[in-house]
């Protein structure tokens, strides 16, 4: 033990047994009068003012190249660690086991237990409470089944006695980043902050459950493929925190060494093949094109890279190189499409490109904090996850927009459709059904008529027409069929009455549901009524009669060819005989040729 900690210990016990108040200043007094090389060995004062502390204003490290080193090892060899380059909490990638040693020390007699707590899970740690060379509680979590404490994370609880310096050592080594968020706290302090960080990470897990539940009924109810890939990437995103916070480890796969090691790889490649045909799918017009191909030839190497890591065919360390070579690509080979939406006024574009900022500053604050550049905190923690969630969030929007887009698409279809089948089914003057829609409509009523259900068809031909066409034109003419078309419309039922026009002055209305002859007739006559009246066109008063002929389904004939003729035959009768004449064919009158 070094002279100042024997210093140190010996003012505290005189502190301790004079007065508490004069303990501390006299702590706080020799601490601050340390030169800076020292403070480095300061031990980690507990007091119950501070329930937490940073462990990194007080560790000192030493690499351990051979993997072989024990604690016994380094007990020895105190003298030899050396403070941090920076004590940010992040030590970067190292081919080597790390030590890390943190003299602690508590005046008083702790109210609590303390315990000391490695915020990252994807590691291996090692963790020793040693006293005068001897350990006094271990813990080791490179088996997942010898861990003494069940937690998120790498962490010990133990007990101290006032004023007896002790050593905490802990042996880090990973495949990746040795990110050491480290703290010791009082227990009930440090459990309090695991359960908030349990919340957070319960409530942003399982909002990507809730958005992956969404995607994957939406991909099998509407087989449409844009919400698949968006599971993929919300599947690997949700996987890759899972891993990395420690949450799959203590509850979904606790033991499982092979989850352990490539979970979080895998789950990073499965949403970056996800991101290639998710941003495929929503910026492709044309799946053929060049930037269509060159995004599923990246899903599909990203896939190849996966299964070759997961099977042991490939290293990870290669597969990590993999990632970060091309994570970015998907968004970068994806910029000049979504400018090309935002030029078109398109919000798709515009979402992407907010998306990837989010996306980018969460991945530069991981590289930064994978580096060690920044210090391991709340944030910088978390950023990776905050981004990822916001990116599948506005993900969320884009495939919001392109589901709107494809239905006002659709609708345009539908309304071009109906277009085209009203200019194929209606008269372009009069807007009436034509021939053609009247065959159609005849069709359908046939199917269900009866002789308490009959179908009528009046066939009606102008009287008086002709003359007024030629001596007031033909613009007037025009007009005085388009009124008489709205009179015929008027003077019929609306729910089941049509009225088409055949050409010229010869118009066609078709009446269902009646139930009898008579009621046919009565129909008839009303229409024959509905022209007593002349029609006002500007400062001209036209006047135009009926001539009607008529014929019944099914007792005059069940054929709607059959129907049109007896009724033009009848039609024709009633011409002959007078006009302005309502006549019956039922099969009596001679069919004109």
């Amino acid at each position: 033990m070094s002279p100042l900690v024997c210093a140190l210990l010996t003012i505290t016990r005189l502190g301790r047994a004079r007065c508490g108040v004069a303990s501390s200043l006299l702590w706080l007094f020799v601490i601050m009068a340390l030169p800076a090389g020292v403070q480095a060995n300061a031990p980690l004062v507990l007091t119950q003012d501070r329930p937490q502390m940073n462990a990194w204003e007080a560790i000192t490290l030493k690499a351990d190249p051979t993997y072989q080193l024990s604690v016994q090892d380094m007990l020895e060899r105190l003298n030899e660690f050396e403070a941090p380059a920076r004590r940010g909490g992040s030590l970067g990638v190292h081919k080597a086991a790390m030590w890390l040693h943190i003299p602690i020390v508590a005046p008083k007699t702790p109210r609590a237990p303390w315990m000391v707590d490695i915020g990252y899970s994807s590691l291996q740690a090692e963790i020793y409470l040693t006293s005068g060379g001897r350990v006094l509680q271990q813990i080791r979590t490179s088996q997942r089944d010898q861990m003494q404490l069940s937690s998120r994370t790498p962490a010990m609880a133990f007990d101290l006695q006032a004023g007896q310096a002790y050593d905490l050592l802990i042996r880090v080594q990973a495949t990746g980043p040795l990110i050491l968020p480290i703290t010791v706290g009082e227990m009930p302090y440090q459990m309090h902050q695991a359960l908030r960080e349990q919340m957070l990470q319960g409530l942003l897990n399982g909002l990507a459950l809730c958005l992956l539940a969404y995607s994957l009924i939406q991909w099998f109810t509407q087989r449409e493929h844009l919400f698949g890939f968006y599971a993929l990437v919300v599947l690997g995103s949700a996987g890759f925190s899972l891993q990395f916070f420690g949450i799959g480890d203590q509850f979904l796969w606790p033991g499982n060494l092979w989850m352990s090691r490539y979970a979080g790889l895998a789950a990073g490649l499965i949403a970056l093949a996800g991101s290639f045909l998710f941003l495929s799918a929503a910026l492709a017009d044309n799946p053929q094109s060049r930037y269509a191909r060159a995004m599923r030839a990246g899903a599909a190497i990203t896939a190849v890279v996966c299964v070759a890591v997961t099977l042991g065919w490939l290293s990870i360390a290669i597969a990590i190189a993999f990632m970060s070579l091309v994570g970015p690509l998907p968004s970068l080979i994806s910029v000049p499409a979504a400018i090309t939406r935002v030029r078109q006024k398109d919000p798709i574009g515009t979402t992407l490109l907010a998306a990837w900022i989010a996306y980018g500053v969460a991945a530069a604050l991981m590289v930064c904090l994978v580096q060690g550049w920044v210090p391991a905190n709340f944030w910088t923690l978390h950023s990776f996850q905050f981004g990822a969630t916001l990116d599948m969030l506005l993900f969320l929007r884009v495939m919001g927009l392109r589901a709107k887009a494809m239905r006002m698409k659709a609708q345009e279809a539908l309304r071009e459709r109906d277009i085209m089948h009203s200019l194929a089914h209606s008269d372009p003057l009069t807007g009436l059904s034509n021939r053609r829609g009247l065959q159609h409509a005849l069709q359908l009523a046939l199917s269900s008529s009866s002789p308490s259900h009959l179908v009528a068809v009046y066939l009606i031909d102008l009287d008086g027409f002709k003359p007024i066409n030629d001596s007031h034109g033909h613009d007037v003419g025009d007009d005085l069929l388009v009124a008489v078309g709205k009179r015929l419309q008027a003077s019929v039922r609306q729910q089941t009455d049509l009225v088409a026009r055949l050409g010229g002055d010869e118009f066609i209305v078709m009446a269902c549901h009646l139930e009898s002859p008579h009621h046919a007739e009565e129909l008839g006559r009303s229409l024959l009524h509905a022209f007593d009246a002349p029609f006002s066109l500007g400062d001209l008063n036209l006047k135009v009669g009926l001539t009607i002929g008529y014929a019944l389904a099914p007792l005059d004939s069940d054929d709607s060819h059959g129907l049109i003729r007896l009724a033009d035959a009848a039609m024709y009768a009633g011409k002959q005989g007078g006009k302005s004449s309502i006549l019956r064919n039922s099969g009596e009158l001679a069919l004109a040729p």
